[in-house]
């Protein structure tokens, strides 16, 4: 039986490529694709299985339509999808407690993945971790469209899942997210290193003391690639201990 799914999202020409991608489906049925305020609310009690919803809907829909929800006892399988993320929204998208979150643009075949991995087994502590690298990366001042952010956020989950890479960086790491990525470690490695450059001139200046202090001189030099990726990985470890 296909898994049901009720897109809501005010772009239309992502909801139609989204309805072609999935018309010849045998798993995934796109039961309902609404981007009329009106429809959105009416259909809520409808029967699917999973809710993809645009978290940056106009005048704050998306909020009313899970608190609805929640009002009326309604479980679903929520995906919360952003183009934008900040870490005020990051709260805002836990408060929620989504069974996960996918920054947009996504692509159909990553939003089949992610469908089939909350409907067939329960994905909430592996998206935590990636919401929480997320608003670390955020406080840190590093801009989600630098592709060294993208190498960092994997990297650092890589090395929370696997401590054996924490001393294997050159060696596991760089090389891992090249093939991940169909690049290069040289280029990883300077991807990486610009975007540690950003976060220093940008970054939230006592968030980086509390989580590089004892290791770094904030004032004086940046931490190495290897340094901020442990750091911060180290961080979610110890946070998880005390949780």
């Amino acid at each position: 039986m296909a898994i049901r799914v009720m897109l809501i999202d005010e772009d239309v020409n992502h909801i139609n490529a989204v309805e072609e991608y999935f018309s010849s489906s045998s798993s995934v049925n796109v039961v309902k694709a609404i981007s009329n305020r009106d429809e959105a609310m009416s259909s809520i009690t409808e029967d699917y299985d999973v809710l993809v919803i645009n978290l940056l809907l106009s005048g704050c829909l998306c909020s009313l339509i899970l608190s609805k929800m929640k009002e009326l006892g309604i479980n679903r399988k929520v995906i919360i999808t952003s183009e934008y993320v900040s870490p005020d929204m990051m709260m805002q998208i836990n408060s929620y407690q989504p069974n996960y979150f996918l920054k947009k643009p996504y692509s159909c075949s990553e939003l089949e993945r992610v469908i089939a991995s909350i409907y067939f087994k329960e994905n909430k502590s592996n998206n935590t971790i990636k919401l929480k690298i997320t608003d670390m990366l955020h406080n840190l001042g590093i801009p989600s469209n630098l592709k060294g952010y993208s190498y960092i956020r994997d990297g650092i989950e890589m090395m929370y899942n696997d401590t054996s890479m924490m001393g294997a960086i050159t060696k596991e790491l760089y090389p891992r997210l090249a093939r991940s990525y169909e690049t290069t470690s040289s280029r990883v490695e300077r991807a990486i290193r610009h975007a540690i450059e950003i976060s220093w001139s940008r970054g939230d200046y006592d968030y980086m003391e509390e989580l590089f202090g004892n290791s770094v001189d904030c004032d004086k030099s940046k931490p190495t690639n290897g340094e901020f990726i442990v750091t911060l990985a180290d961080r979610l470890k110890l946070e998880d201990r005390y949780v």
